[in-house]
């Protein structure tokens, strides 16, 4: 066995280099450097913020409430038919005499959730033949604004929709002016 060479002999700290290089096939070209590594991936790249969006949305909103002050109030009765439709099934509506074969309870929820789901239930009702539905939105009394919000929510999404014939608040026994019946198009 070799005895270490002094660390402050450069000759022999040489001779260490070339006998590792002749024990690992180094000098007779068997060996061959790694290439280099690749970089690290870059961090990913914040998702960017719809700002303007976000603005518009809020400014929406805003203007949604003030015009809820002049819009319908909690005692206030649904009512719409398009052109096309006869003005007795409104009449008709308005008594109750349309059975209801779906319902959709939005009672406390925030308006979007509550427009959310109000579209997905219009739109798989639709899909399934449904003619007439029961939309509970309540009277509002309890909102913080102590205006019927989902009420005017569901007012101007039906009055939009182009599958609605007609909308009614029922009798009272049917919910009052605290739901609506509505009138779908059949596909």
């Amino acid at each position: 066995m070799r005895k270490a060479p002094p660390a402050d002999d450069p000759a022999a700290a040489e001779d260490d280099a070339s006998l590792f290089r002749a024990a690992i096939g180094a000098d007779a070209g068997r060996v061959r450097p790694l290439p280099p590594a690749p970089p690290p991936p870059a961090p990913p790249k914040p998702k960017p913020a719809a700002r303007m969006a976000r603005r518009d949305e809020d400014a929406a909103r805003q203007e949604f409430r003030q015009l809820l002050v002049s819009a319908l109030e909690a005692g206030d009765p649904l009512a719409y038919r398009r052109e096309d439709v006869p003005p007795r099934v409104l009449k008709t509506l308005a008594r109750g005499g349309y059975a209801a074969q779906e319902e959709l309870d939005l009672h406390g929820l925030p308006a979007r959730a509550a427009e959310d789901l109000l579209r997905a239930f219009l739109r798989d009702c639709r899909a399934h033949g449904v003619a007439c539905v029961r939309i509970v939105h309540g009277k509002g009394r309890n909102s913080e604004e102590r205006l019927p919000v989902l009420k005017n929510l569901v007012d101007r999404l039906l009055r939009q929709r182009g599958d609605v014939l007609a909308f009614h608040s029922p009798p009272a026994a049917q919910g009052g002016t605290g739901a609506v019946l509505v009138l779908l198009e059949k596909h």
